[in-house]
């Protein structure tokens, strides 16, 4: 595998931190976004490459792998496995050289592992798992009302992935055999994706159940009524009772957010009235408030 500079990729230093790496991805992923470059096969292939770029810099165990390995970071385990067994032997047979090994005991190593060993003319049979990896998928609060289906783009390759409505701000699911390839025939790693939920509706969350304000006028409050309010799928009429107290609750039943992997399973909407007091009152208005306040 060739080697990738994935700091010159993003733009930045080594030295970077986990902000300056978040910061420079949204930036770039925003510039090269196919959504919008169309038909921009530049664009499409330098936004596959922030993206692996951002994957490995943005998960700490992984940056510290590609700082220390390089190309051969996805194989670190490996490599790491593999110098243990060949120190191992070297004590055995009492070859090794005091204090360590030589920059050639090294490249036999990597040979032996990765192919080509200059000296020692063996390749390691030994199987060994690839490398996990992650994502984040950022949505907004209605894209998870439904189930949908997506493509993402992980170490240059596009995955298509159907996210189960209900799923939850940080949430992860994992994706079988998705990760880095296995060495010598061992198995894939697996691919983890986090997901990052932005609420920028009127309702708060908690789990499947849904909460909002609504504002009630005084007189409907003290006479009773009929208003119409929200949901997340639409309005619904209900009726008010008469002398409804500010702060009261109602429950709707199922109509608050899909369970997740729960099929037609829905949460419960409660919903807070909140008493609006009339302001700019006529003269009217007035004498007739006065009037109601004599007889109370």
């Amino acid at each position: 595998m060739a080697f990738v500079d994935y700091y010159k990729i993003l733009g930045i230093t080594k030295s970077a931190s986990e902000a300056d790496i978040k910061k420079a991805y949204r930036k770039l992923a925003r510039k090269y976004h196919p959504d919008l470059n169309p038909n921009d096969k530049t664009a499409e292939k330098k936004f596959k490459e922030i993206n692996e770029a951002n994957e490995v810099l943005s998960n700490s165990e992984n940056r510290k792998k590609y700082d220390v390995y390089g190309e051969h970071w996805q194989n670190s385990e490996a490599y790491e496995q593999e110098k243990q067994r060949q120190q191992e032997q070297h004590k055995r047979s009492q070859n090794s050289q005091k204090g360590g090994y030589s920059q050639e005991d090294f490249s036999d190593i990597f040979g032996d592992i990765f192919g080509g060993g200059a000296s020692s003319g063996r390749r390691t049979s030994a199987k060994y798992r690839g490398q996990d990896y992650n994502s984040e998928i950022q949505l907004d609060l209605k894209d998870v009302y439904k189930t949908q289906k997506q493509v993402i783009t992980v170490n240059g390759k596009n995955i298509r992935i159907t996210i189960p409505a209900g799923v939850e701000n940080g949430q992860v699911i994992k994706i079988k055999g998705h990760g880095g390839k296995g060495v010598n025939n061992g198995p894939n790693g697996d691919l983890y994706i986090q997901f990052s939920i932005a609420n920028n509706t009127k309702f708060k969350r908690d789990k499947d159940n849904l909460y909002i304000d609504v504002d009630l006028d005084v007189y409907t409050a003290l006479l009773g009524g009929q208003i119409l309010v929200d949901t997340f799928d639409g309005k619904v009429k209900l009726t008010i009772k008469p002398e409804t107290e500010n702060g009261s609750k109602v429950k709707l039943k199922g109509k608050g957010f899909p369970a997740y992997k729960k099929e037609d399973q829905f949460g419960d909407l409660f919903i807070t009235y909140q008493l609006k007091i009339p302001t700019k009152l006529n003269k009217k208005e007035i004498e007739l408030i006065k009037e109601l306040q004599k007889q109370r």
